[in-house]
């Protein structure tokens, strides 16, 4: 006897939109704002219907926050162990996660804001997650360390946490206005990042030498 998985992949479907409508709504009221009966009208079933995705307002929630860290965690993960240039490696996660704000806006901005509502038992996956990110991201700036692609005395921990909140700022910034440009923030964050804000002195073979002159 065959089996399908198309109820499986109904499910899914169905509950995406759910995650979909409930970040929409909690982004748009606030978590205190918002209600169940909300997110039910939004996706245009009955209150009671909504059990079925979700348990609680609470359970809403936290399963946008989990949706908003899940798919910047596996890219990530997919861009610290491919191989390549640490400078790539970095230019390349920071424009994933700027991708995230994007194309997850609403959940982004749920997860950012309001996850504290959360009880502390259900905020220790999405913290898991967070850690998650911050480690790969870590271990990149280590293997640049180790390779002698990036200075030997920096501090990976603080200078992961630190590009961290820089991309939080500037996805927020890009939700906020239209008119930056992702590609312009990665390069600009990214030039941050790598060579700072000192003036770059001119290389040694880029001076031209003195000729001796005689004083007479």
């Amino acid at each position: 006897m065959q089996t399908t998985d198309k109820p499986t992949t109904r499910y899914t479907h169905r509950h995406e939109r759910a995650v979909a409508a409930a970040a929409a709504i909690f982004a748009n009221k606030g978590y205190h704002g918002a209600s169940t009966r909300d997110i039910a009208e939004k996706l245009g079933i009955q209150q009671g219907s909504l059990y079925y995705y979700f348990k609680s307002k609470e359970a809403a929630l936290e399963e946008v926050c989990l949706t908003a860290l899940r798919g910047y965690v596996s890219d990530i993960e997919s861009i610290a162990h491919q191989p390549g240039e640490v400078e790539s490696k970095l230019k390349t996660a920071i424009a994933a996660h700027l991708a995230t704000y994007e194309h997850n806006n609403e959940a982004m901005k749920v997860h950012n804001e309001q996850r504290l509502y959360l009880p502390k038992e259900r905020r220790k996956q999405l913290n898991m997650l967070g850690s998650r990110y911050r480690q790969q991201l870590e271990g990149i700036f280590c293997e640049g360390v180790s390779s002698g692609q990036l200075r030997e005395d920096i501090d990976c921990h603080f200078t992961a946490l630190s590009l961290i909140g820089l991309c939080n700022y500037w996805g927020a910034q890009l939700l906020r206005n239209p008119t930056l440009r992702p590609e312009d923030v990665t390069e600009n964050c990214a030039d941050i990042l790598l060579h700072g804000c000192l003036a770059r002195k001119a290389a040694t073979s880029d001076i031209e030498p003195q000729t001796d002159t005689q004083v007479n």
